[in-house]
């Protein structure tokens, strides 16, 4: 059966063909990086600089690997971005799904322009507030520990705020008045209504959330300074930058950094899809 097109019409199988080989153009392009990344992981280190470049190593190395694995402390990296990336999640679906609710559901004076200025803040550059900030977390002893990489989250965030306000107003408003009808809080329809409907946007926030901060290299480089609270991407660049004569380990490294995120994507790009999908519907 034919796809359709955005006006629910069926595509003529030349059009469906034109799509999927534009489709595949793209895709090979964007993946030309990856692949190239994975395969150089695979080759000595001669071979990576070798010229005209070989794209199939041979022979094929895996001492890459357990090499750049042990030449840094990788696990204890690891262990310090898993601990931000699940604290940042938690944080942030917790805390901007309260404020999207309190914004989509529950009818007071001023929701709609506190929503408007907590839109404008997206316009404000992190570069303007990264000074004062890390002004504020000196302050009060918190530099040079991975308070300040999870502490904001708990506080919500604008853009993902939006995008659960969008969502939350998609679902219809008779099922939670008929809840208060039945008697129940405002914190049980969030609890037991809302947030079960709202898995798709949730996950998507999720994964926003996770990706941001497994690939955060400019907070880290900020408040750390302590090598052993480093996390992954400050510790690769500080592999590159004193280590950069062995590029065959560098990529190994960052081969393995980057499966978790293709993995997690993989298993969830339906639902990841379907709330980024869903968030815009009504406004």
């Amino acid at each position: 059966m034919a796809p359709k097109d955005d006006s629910g019409r069926r595509m003529s199988w030349p059009r469906t063909l034109l799509a999927h080989l534009v489709l595949i153009v793209f895709s090979a392009i964007f993946l030309v990086p990856l692949l190239w990344l994975i395969l150089s992981s695979l080759k000595t280190d001669a071979q990576i600089f070798k010229f005209p470049p070989e794209w199939i190593p041979s022979p094929l190395t895996f001492k890459n690997y357990p090499g750049g694995l042990t030449f840094i402390p990788f696990w204890r990296e690891l262990l310090n971005t898993s601990i931000i990336c699940v604290c940042a999640v938690v944080g942030t679906i917790a805390s901007c799904s309260l404020v999207a609710y309190g914004l989509a559901r529950i009818k007071w004076r001023g929701g709609n322009a506190l929503f408007y200025i907590i839109l404008s803040t997206m316009m404000l550059p992190y570069q303007v507030t990264m000074v004062p900030v890390f002004v504020m977390f000196a302050r009060i002893g918190w530099v040079d520990s991975l308070l300040p990489l999870i502490v904001p989250h708990f506080f919500g965030s604008a853009f993902y705020i939006f995008l659960m306000r969008q969502f939350f107003m998609t679902i219809p408003v008779e099922m939670t008045e008929a809840a208060r009808i039945d008697g129940c809080s405002e914190w049980d329809i969030y609890r037991r209504i809302i947030l079960p409907l709202s898995k798709p946007a949730l996950a998507a926030v999720g994964l926003f959330a996770f990706m941001a901060m497994w690939n955060d290299y400019l907070g880290p480089l900020i408040y750390l300074a302590d090598e052993r609270k480093y996390t992954l991407s400050l510790g690769l660049a500080s592999f590159s930058s004193q280590y950069g004569s062995y590029p065959g380990m560098l990529m190994a490294v960052t081969t393995v950094i980057t499966v978790p995120i293709i993995v997690i994507f993989f298993f969830a790009q339906r639902t990841f899809i379907q709330g980024i999908t869903l968030t815009g519907i009504k406004g």
